[in-house]
């Protein structure tokens, strides 16, 4: 029997405080007898409103939707108040209530007046509890403003407004549940009994608590606890049972609970309205401008042309979408006017002939052999879906002209929730338990890096973790409450790219939100909400290989005069397809994995076609199947083309009689069956999905078909059973003929430009410097050099200097930035910067400690003409000495001339020890990601010659059981069926190396990896079948400490000749605090020491001690030997 609804229930959509989620509270609720309706609740948002709504309805439950919100007063004061919907209309005004609130404040904060009789019929109040204006204003000793407030909602909720009260066990609980009633008869209001519900069961308290600090950004043992272990979800029974006393506000709840019949109206589709002066139909206007368009793409018209635009009009115009194509053209034309570079097209669009005449996109589907249907099936009504890519940079100036164009009240972006994931989790919890850094990040770095994984299955997979999980109660801890959270609502975001455009208001369907930072506001209900409420979504992604082909073009008519169009190209440059049949396909649209590399020289493309396939095999799909090395055998005649039937080999020839694509699906089914093309489109979609039933059906159709065409029924089972085994990898040919466009128009640049072109894309990269190092490694391949930062000579970005020398950009020495980067490029106008304090002076508040660090670090200013150590101790002498001269100037007492004559005075550096090679390239490092002068294992190369340890360099299939040095790269590791395996890259100054674990062999050397001293890694070197290329298998790791320990290896140190004992005992001091079991010898003329002397203590051989010698002045060199 139905006794009980929880009118109060925040889930973990309710950001601030709640862990609820939607499914499990709604299946409570379906498993409790005592209840049949739940309302959601959940503070200042409808985020999770739409998702509650259809799930609480597919188990059977009847969904409330509501919200918590604050209401402020004219007076200005607030508190807290629970609205209910009781029907559309009343969602309507939380609707619009939620938008105005955030885009007038980007708060959730309801004005009172905003109510009125009119606009507040279709909502129910609960006053909100404790936290409720009326109890706030009493405890502040302020009873009229208290009886005010309660007379003004009677006025404006008549009979909708409750008093709620609660026992979760706050303070004065029994005297505020007194006052209520008190209060009650006094103004003759109902009593409704509420339990605010933030978690499900009790021992989620500690977890809902932690979650409100990681929002708050507080630690759990500071944070101000408002909220109680009694706000779970309790049953129907538990609150008859804590109610038994108040029998009316257990009623009142399921009474309000029927008086709450939201239905919302799902299932209608609201295309946007295309705004036009003109007065014909959006049919007549769309045939128009199709034709027109089209006329200017081919001239005269043929009959195939014709004929096929008639026909996608037709279907267009009977699906009721001409509206939408002339909206995305309209914005398409806009962009391209106002040199917003554009994509081609992704996806099925590109085979439709409407949108090639609109120009939305760039591929002739008749010359390609591209399908309508596969976009927009007559016999499948679905919405339209563009994805248009646009340049990186200039995406948003779009997105503004269709705000302004369309109305901001109908144009939103979308809004996106990020979640809890493994590795996020225990970050966020370990700060809030106030556990040490390094012991969080080692807890998360101990999560194998495997996209999805959960925290149980990581585990499972790595023994470590349960160890100390096991073995330590504050870790115990943390992932007992990680485990709680992990996958949780934790923040919102904007999508990528999704816009909507509505045809009134976009409030009228879902409210808005607007962070406070933010210039435009995003929709509360995601992308698949947004589409259930029947709006269009409209991809506007950001592609940054556009990006790249704008500045490339921009750099070649800058640079040298010339201009490009790269549509205007040759797709059959031979010159291109030669670079992509012998070369690595770096920086090359959608070329550039290592995989796609060894596929593209394996295939050797010689025509257009062969990259749309290329786009096509590269899945796991084709990979695995065997798909793809029969392609390239057919390719290279290596296995002779034949076809089940002659009416195979029209659709089957670009493809060497392979199925590749879904439109071959399509047509094979047309050609030989005589589908239509829309009813070969079910099919293609059956076969994906692999429902027998359906398949069945269609086998039958298929060959019933065929029979009408000739064809015995063998021969058309055969073929049955053959499209039916590739349609699982078939790939859409309209998206990989349009980004094989992309792939041919980079490949083009980067062999007829590559300066500029290469210089477009490290420019694209200023924040990847890991990827900035491959690129400069592939401009060296291609005999293009890049010169090293130079304050006096860099710009921004990367730039051509000429056909054969780029200029490296400031904006990639980590540190600087956009911004710095170009104040030292405007200031530079002024003349070459001098030294360090005319560089302080000129970029004065601009530039701090850490830039000039970098910049120094980076090489940029060897133009100065002083050792990097002094100009690092001078730093602070500069920023100083230029703090000075600037305020004196600002106040007046120098005048111009005397400033730039103080500036053009020599600066007098902080003298010091020259650099030392390691530090210097430790700098490096740190300001570039790379290494640029030298090597760290540059310092030890004699010493791995005597030791017979390898370059990498020098590695090959007959190099057999080897010894390696390097340092460590990224790893990767691989929990599989057959156990735990790693794969570790592996560099020193001649190259890098593929390293494979097998064996447990990670687990037992992974305490010793690191990226911090050398590495030497025994093993065999064998064939790397998937970079074609070799790799070593790993037996053994040491660090070079461990391995000169191994090799009995001495420390020899010279001393200098003016020796004092107190060198000597500070030296003394260092090999006890670096106590090992190598030993030292001294060697000196010094009295005390007669020749060579070999010192009692033993040390430990690693960089700390050697670097420390370095420091002293006793030290006149040393070296690390073998007797």
């Amino acid at each position: 029997m139905n006794n009980f609804c929880h009118l109060r229930v925040h889930s973990e959509y309710s950001i601030k405080d709640g862990i609820i989620p939607i499914k499990a509270l709604c299946h409570q609720v379906r498993d409790d007898p005592g209840m049949s309706a739940v309302a959601l609740t959940d503070f200042g948002n409808f985020y999770g409103a739409l998702k509650f709504y259809r799930y609480a309805l597919s188990v059977g439950v009847r969904p409330i939707i509501g919200l918590d919100v604050l209401v402020q007063h004219a007076d200005g004061h607030q508190g807290m108040m629970t609205f209910l919907c009781k029907n559309w209309s009343g969602y309507l005004c939380l609707s619009q209530w939620l938008t105005q609130a955030y885009l007038e404040s980007s708060t959730p904060v309801f004005l009172a007046q905003w109510f009125n009789e009119q606009n507040t019929k279709d909502l129910i109040v609960l006053s909100g509890g404790w936290q409720s204006d009326w109890i706030t204003a009493i405890q502040d000793d302020q009873v009229d403003q208290a009886q005010q407030y309660l007379t003004f909602w009677k006025k404006y909720f008549p009979n909708a407004y409750f008093l709620e009260i609660h026992q979760i066990g706050v303070k004065e609980e029994v005297t505020l549940i007194e006052k209520t009633i008190e209060i009650a008869k006094q103004f003759d209001l109902p009593v409704v009994a509420t339990n605010p519900a933030c978690f499900l069961n009790k021992e989620d308290y500690e977890a809902q608590q932690t979650r409100i600090c990681i929002f708050e950004g507080e630690l759990l043992s500071n944070s101000e606890n408002i909220y109680t272990q009694e706000q779970s979800f309790k049953t129907a029974d538990e609150m008859q049972h804590l109610f038994e006393n108040f029998p009316g506000a257990i009623e009142n709840a399921l009474t309000i609970s029927q008086r709450c019949v939201l239905e919302m109206p799902l299932g209608e589709t609201h295309l946007p309205n295309y705004s036009s002066d003109l007065t014909a139909s959006m049919d007549e206007i769309l045939a128009q401008a199709s034709f027109e368009g089209l006329e200017k793409r081919v001239g005269q018209l043929e009959t195939n042309y014709q004929d096929r635009l008639n026909f996608e009009l037709k279907i267009i115009n009977q699906m009721g979408f001409a509206s939408y194509f002339l909206i995305v053209a309209d914005f398409i034309q806009w962009a391209k006017n106002h040199q917003v570079p554009v994509g081609p097209g992704r996806g099925s669009g590109a085979g439709s002939m409407v949108a090639y005449a609109l120009g939305i996109t760039d591929l002739d589907p008749i010359v390609h052999g591209l399908l309508f249907e596969r976009f927009l099936n007559p016999m499948r009504v679905s919405m339209p879906d563009f994805d248009i890519d646009f340049c990186m940079d200039k995406r948003d100036l779009v997105i503004d002209y269709v705000f302004k164009h369309y109305g901001a009240d109908k144009v939103s972006q979308i809004i996106t929730f990020g979640t809890m994931a493994a590795k996020a989790v225990v970050r966020d919890v370990g700060r809030v338990l106030g556990m040490p850094y390094t012991v969080v990040d080692g807890l998360a770095k101990l999560i194998p890096f495997e996209l999805g994984i959960t925290l149980s299955d990581a585990i499972k997979q790595e023994p470590r973790l349960e160890k100390q999980i096991q073995s330590d109660q504050d870790v115990a801890r943390l992932f007992d409450l990680a485990l709680k959270l992990e996958g949780k609502v934790r923040n919102v975001g904007k999508h990528a790219g999704g816009v909507v455009i509505a045809p009134r208001p976009i409030y009228t369907f879902m409210p808005l939100y607007q962070d406070a930072h933010a210039q435009q506001p995003v929709t509360q209900f995601d992308k698949d909400d947004v589409e259930s409420m029947g709006l269009v979504k409209f991809d506007f992604l950001g592609l940054r290989t556009l990006t790249i082909i704008d500045w490339a073009v921009k750099y070649i008519h800058a640079c040298f005069g010339q201009t490009v169009n790269i549509n205007d190209i040759s797709l059959s440059d031979k010159a291109t397809f030669q670079y992509l049949q012998n070369k690595a396909s770096i920086a090359i649209f959608q070329l550039e994995s290592q995989g796609m590399q060894e596929l593209v020289l394996r295939l050797k493309p010689d025509r257009f076609e062969d990259l749309v396939a290329l786009v096509a095999l590269y899945r796991p799909g084709p990979l695995q199947s065997g798909m793809v090395d029969e392609y390239v055998d057919r390719k290279h005649k290596r296995k002779a083309i034949t076809y089940l039937h002659p009416l195979l080999s029209e659709t089957l020839d670009d493809t060497y009689g392979v199925i590749l694509y879904q439109e071959q699906v399509m047509k094979i089914a047309q050609d030989l069956s005589g589908y239509t093309l829309g009813s070969a489109d079910l099919l293609r979609r059956a076969m994906g999905k692999k429902k027998p039933e359906e398949m069945a059906k269609q086998r039958q159709v298929f060959i019933d078909g065929a029979l009408e065409n000739n064809i015995d029924k063998k021969t058309s089972t055969d073929i049955f059973d053959l499209i039916e085994k590739f349609a699982g990898y078939g790939f859409n040919k309209s998206h990989s003929a349009a980004y094989a466009l992309l792939t041919y128009q980079t490949a083009w640049l980067k062999v007829h430009h590559t300066a500029s072109f290469m210089a477009a894309v490290l420019s694209s990269e200023l924040d990847n410097t890991d990827k900035i190092l491959r690129l400069i490694e592939d401009c060296e391949e291609n005999n293009v050099k890049i010169h090293p930062p130079d304050i006096n000579h860099s710009l921004t970005k990367f730039a051509p200097m000429d056909l054969e020398n780029i200029s490296y950009g400031l904006a990639a020495i980590k540190g600087l930035g956009i911004a710095l980067s170009d104040a030292i490029v405007d200031e530079r106008q002024n003349g070459a910067f001098l030294d360090l304090k005319d560089l302080c002076c000129r970029l004065h508040k601009k530039i701090n400690r850490r830039a000039l660090e970098a910049l120094v670090g980076s090489g940029a200013l060897d133009a100065f003409k002083v050792d990097r150590g002094m100009m690092i101790a001078s730093i602070d002498k500069a920023l100083m000495q230029a703090d000075t001269d600037m305020n004196a100037k600002e106040q007046g007492q120098q005048d111009l001339w005397s400033m730039m004559d103080e500036n053009t005075q020599d600066f007098e550096y902080v003298q010091t020890k020259p650099i030392s090679p390691g530090r210097k390239l430790a700098f490096e490092k740190d300001a570039l990601g790379y290494y640029l002068s030298g090597h760290p294992l540059d310092a030890y190369q004699e010493e791995f010659e005597y030791l017979e340890i390898k370059q990498i360099a020098s590695l090959h299939i007959g190099s057999g059981y080897v010894y390696v040095a390097g340092l460590q790269g990224p790893i990767r590791v691989i929990n599989g069926r057959r156990g735990r395996f790693a794969f570790m890259r592996l560099e020193d100054a001649s190259g890098q190396l593929e390293t494979a674990f097998f064996n447990d062999t990670y687990d037992q050397f992974a305490d010793c990896l690191s990226d911090k001293v050398p590495l030497i890694c025994q093993g065999s070197i064998k064939h790397d079948e998937f970079n074609n290329g070799i790799r070593l298998e790993i037996v053994h790791v040491f660090t070079l400490e461990q391995f000169r320990l191994m090799k009995k290896a001495v420390l020899e140190i010279q001393l200098v000749d003016d020796l004092d004992e107190k060198e000597l005992k500070v030296m003394s001091g260092l090999f006890k605090s670096n106590e090992g079991g190598s030993d030292v010898r001294l060697l000196s003329r010094f009295d005390a020491i007669d020749g060579r002397l070999k010192v009692m203590q033993k040390v430990r051989l690693n960089e700390t001690l050697l670097e420390s010698l370095l420091e002293l002045d006793c030290v006149s060199h040393f070296r690390v030997c073998y007797d």
